[in-house]
C-alpha cells in the first residue's frame, strides 16, 4: 500500500523529466501528500504533460467522485482484470512524481505503529508507476490517478508486505507511450525495485494528520508543544 508520499526536492524536478516539453505547473515542496489531494504526475499524452491529478482513481464510469476513495492503490497483480484498471493499464498510464514515500511499522512489541519514511539513497526525486482517467458529469470534469504497488523488496519486508511500484529512468519512456499496450509488455516495468538503492528510517507521528505538511513531518521525533509530544510526555510520566 502507498498512503503518504512526499514531493519535496523541487530543484531536482525539472532534470529528471528532459522529455517534457511543456512548462512545468507551479510545484510547491509538498511534505505529507494524502489521498484525495491534487499530486503531479506525467500523462503518456503527445508530448508527455504535468498535470495535477485528484488521487483516487474515479472511473469515467462511476456515478459519482467517490468511488476515488477507495482506488488510491491498485495491485499490480491484478491490474489486467480488474474493470477499473484494466483499459487504463493499456491506454491511460502516468508517472507520479516522488522523492519519498510513508509507511507505519508494526512494532515487535504490538503496540503503535511506527511511520516509517523511505527515500533512495542518493535523494533523488522517482516516479510511481500510476493510472489516470477524465471523469464527467454534469459538465464537470475531472482527472484522477492510482498508484499502483507490487511486492516489497527486502528493504520493505520488515515494514510491510506492499511497497509502491517505482519505474526505473529506462523505463519511463515505455510507460509514457501514448499507444495502446498489452498488459505483458508492462510488467517487467512494476517489479519490486532493488533494494540495495533505497534507504529508511523513522520519523515522528506528524505524519499521521494530513493537516501537518511541513519539513517537521520528516524529522525523526515529533517537535516540542506539539499535541503528540505533549501525549507522550504525559504517557512517559506514568512509568
Amino acid at each position: 500500500m502507498c498512503g503518504r508520499y512526499t514531493l519535496v526536492r523541487m530543484d531536482r524536478v525539472t532534470g529528471m523529466l528532459p522529455f517534457v516539453m511543456e512548462p512545468l505547473p507551479p510545484l510547491a515542496p509538498r511534505y505529507n501528500i494524502a489521498p484525495s489531494q491534487a499530486v503531479a504526475a506525467v500523462l503518456n499524452c503527445h508530448p508527455p504533460r504535468v498535470e495535477l491529478l485528484h488521487w483516487g482513481l474515479v472511473p469515467g464510469w462511476a456515478k459519482d467522485i467517490t468511488m476515488g476513495n477507495r482506488m488510491i492503490n491498485a495491485r499490480a497483480e491484478s491490474l489486467a482484470a480488474k474493470p477499473a484498471f484494466g483499459r487504463a493499464l493499456r491506454r491511460q498510464r502516468c508517472l507520479i512524481l516522488a522523492d519519498g514515500f510513508f509507511e507505519w511499522q508494526v512494532p515487535a512489541d504490538g503496540k503503535t505503529k511506527v511511520p516509517m519514511y523511505v527515500t533512495l539513497k542518493d535523494g533523488r526525486p522517482f516516479c510511481f508507476a500510476g493510472l489516470w482517467d477524465l471523469w464527467r458529469h454534469d459538465g464537470t470534469e475531472l482527472k484522477s490517478c492510482t498508484i499502483i504497488t507490487t511486492a516489497a523488496n527486502a528493504l520493505m519486508q520488515p515494514i510491510h508486505d506492499r511497497m509502491p511500484a517505482i519505474v526505473p529512468p529506462e523505463g519511463y519512456t515505455a510507460w509514457l507511450d501514448p499507444g495502446e499496450q498489452p498488459a505483458a509488455a508492462l510488467e517487467k516495468w512494476l517489479r519490486p525495485y532493488p533494494p540495495a538503492e533505497m534507504t529508511a528510517r523513522p520519523v515522528g507521528r506528524l505524519v499521521n494528520d494530513p493537516r501537518h505538511d511541513s519539513p517537521a513531518v520528516l524529522a525523526a521525533d515529533d517537535p516540542p508543544g506539539t499535541a503528540t509530544a505533549k501525549r507522550m510526555n504525559r504517557q512517559a510520566e506514568l512509568f
